[in-house]
C-alpha cells in the first residue's frame, strides 16, 4: 500500500489556468503616420513652450541672479598740437636768393593783378565760401536753457531760463559733448540743450574749468530720435599754432548776444607768454565782435574751432577786440574736462626767473608774481615773491617744468612743494605740503 496521497480530487489544489496573450492587430500605414505628426506636433509645442519660458525667465535671471557690470565709457581723446619751431635761417632767407625767387613771381603776380578785371561776382562768390563756412559751423551750434527753479513774492512757483550758445566738439557711442561758457550752468537747476534741427535733451554738467571759464555739458544720445542724431554733427577742433595775423577768423555762437548770430574779422595780433593761474598761455585778439559770456567761438575758413572769446583779458586798451583763448593751447586741459576728470589746480601766476634775476641773487626757478586768493598754495603759505624749486619731488627750473608736473597731479592728493623765500641777509629754502584742488 502506498503512502503517497491522491491529490487528483484534492478540492484545496490550485489548478493552472489557461492564459492568452492578446495580440494588437499589426499598424496601418495612415496609423504610423498619424502618430509620427503627432510626435512631432508634441515636439514643437514643447520646444516653443521651452522657449517662451526662457525669454520670460532669463530677463528676471540676468536682472536678480546675475551680478550687475556697469559699462565702462570709452574715454575721449585729443591730439595734441605742436607750436612749430623753425630756424632763423630757415625764416630769413638771404636777401639775394630772396630776390632771385620773389621778383619773378611778384612782375607774374602784379601783371595778373592788373590784366584781370574784377568785379561784383567775384566779390558774391568769396562771400558765398564764407557763407558756406559760417552754415556748416553753426550746425554744431546748441542752444543752452538754465533753468532756475523759485518762487515769487506770493511763493508761488516760479521757472526763469536763460539762452546760451555751446558749440558740440565730440560724437562717441553714447553722448554728445558740448562746449559752453561757465555762466551757462553756474546757477542752473536743470539744462536743457536744443541741437540746431531743434531736437531737444537734457544735458548734465560733464566738468567745469573755473580758470578759463568753460565747461562741457553731456547729452545722452538715447534722449534723442535717431534721424535727429544722424543731422547733429561735431565741429573739427583745429590748429591755432598755424594761424598768422591778418588771418579771415568767422565767430560763430552768439557774437552779439543771440544765439545763431555770426559776425567776420580779422586776426589782429597773438600776445604770447600771458600768466595764467599755473601756467602761460598765448591769447589771440581780433577785429570782430564777441560775447564771452553768452558764448562765442572762432572758427577758420576750414569750419575748424580755434578759440572762443574771454571776457577775462578785456580791458580799454583793446576795447574794440575780441580776446581769444587759443585751442592749441588747451586741448590737454579739454580733454580732461571731457572725459570728467577734474583739472589739477594749485594756483600761482609766475615767470621762469631770467639771467638778469640771477645776476641778482634770484634763485633758479619759477618765481612767484601772485598767489591766486583762495587757491591752494595760497592757504599753504605760498607768497608773492618766493621762488619755486621742487614740485613733488622733482627739479622745477622752467616754467614749461612747472606747468608739466602740475598737469601730472591728481586733485586730492597732498604734494610737498619747496620754495626759496627771500630773508634779511639770504635766500632760505622752505617746505610746504599742498593738497592739490581742482580748477
Amino acid at each position: 500500500m502506498s503512502d503517497k496521497k491522491d491529490t487528483s480530487r484534492d478540492p484545496d489544489k490550485k489548478r493552472p489556468f489557461i492564459r492568452e496573450k492578446i495580440a494588437k492587430p499589426p499598424m496601418t500605414k495612415r496609423q504610423a503616420l498619424r502618430r509620427f505628426l503627432a510626435c512631432v506636433f508634441i515636439a514643437v509645442l514643447a520646444g516653443a513652450a521651452a522657449g517662451a519660458s526662457f525669454a520670460v525667465a532669463g530677463p528676471l535671471a540676468d536682472k536678480y541672479l546675475t551680478p550687475e557690470t556697469t559699462e565702462e565709457a570709452i574715454a575721449v581723446t585729443i591730439p595734441t598740437d605742436v607750436e612749430p619751431t623753425t630756424s632763423a635761417a630757415a625764416e630769413e632767407p638771404s636777401e639775394s636768393s630772396a630776390e632771385e625767387e620773389t621778383e619773378p613771381i611778384e612782375e607774374i603776380m602784379q601783371s595778373a593783378i592788373e590784366q584781370y578785371q574784377y568785379n561784383i561776382h567775384d566779390f558774391d562768390m568769396m562771400y558765398d565760401a564764407l557763407r558756406e563756412v559760417v552754415q556748416t559751423a553753426d550746425s554744431s551750434i546748441v542752444v543752452i536753457h538754465s533753468v532756475q527753479q523759485g518762487v515769487d513774492w506770493f511763493d508761488n512757483p516760479l521757472e526763469t531760463s536763460g539762452a546760451y550758445a555751446g558749440i558740440v566738439i565730440a560724437s562717441t557711442d553714447r553722448e554728445y559733448l558740448i562746449l559752453a561758457p561757465d555762466t551757462a550752468v553756474e546757477t542752473a537747476d536743470a539744462i536743457s540743450v536744443t541741437f540746431s534741427n531743434n531736437a531737444e535733451a537734457a544735458g548734465t554738467v560733464r566738468q567745469t574749468d573755473s580758470v578759463s571759464g568753460m565747461t562741457v555739458i553731456s547729452v545722452n544720445k538715447s534722449d534723442l530720435a535717431e534721424e535727429s542724431q544722424q543731422q547733429i554733427q561735431a565741429v573739427l577742433l583745429g590748429n591755432s599754432y598755424n594761424l598768422r595775423q591778418g588771418d579771415v577768423m568767422i565767430a560763430v555762437g552768439a557774437p552779439s548776444g543771440a544765439v545763431h548770430s555770426s559776425a567776420y574779422g580779422f586776426l589782429s595780433y597773438v600776445q604770447r607768454n600771458v600768466q595764467v593761474a599755473d601756467g602761460t598761455t598765448r591769447l589771440l585778439y581780433a577785429d570782430i565782435r564777441g560775447n564771452a559770456g553768452a558764448g562765442t567761438f572762432l572758427v577758420n575758413t576750414a569750419g575748424e574751432l580755434i578759440g572762443w572769446a574771454t571776457g577775462e583779458f578785456q580791458d580799454e586798451e583793446n576795447s574794440g577786440m575780441t580776446a581769444i583763448m587759443a585751442i592749441s593751447e588747451y586741448k590737454m586741459i579739454l580733454e580732461k574736462l571731457m572725459n570728467g576728470i577734474p583739472v589739477p589746480y594749485l594756483g600761482v601766476h609766475g615767470q621762469e626767473v631770467t639771467q638778469a634775476m640771477r645776476e641778482r641773487g634770484v634763485p633758479i626757478g619759477v618765481y612767484v608774481s601772485e598767489c591766486v586768493a583762495d587757491s591752494p598754495m595760497y592757504y599753504a603759505g605760498i607768497l608773492s615773491g618766493d621762488v619755486i624749486t621742487h614740485v613733488g619731488g622733482r627739479d622745477i627750473i622752467t616754467m614749461m617744468d612747472y606747468e608739466n608736473k602740475v598737469s601730472e597731479l591728481v586733485t586730492g592728493d597732498q604734494v610737498t612743494v619747496k620754495v626759496q623765500r627771500q630773508g634779511a641777509e639770504e635766500y632760505i629754502e622752505l617746505e610746504y605740503h599742498v593738497t592739490v584742488g581742482a580748477r
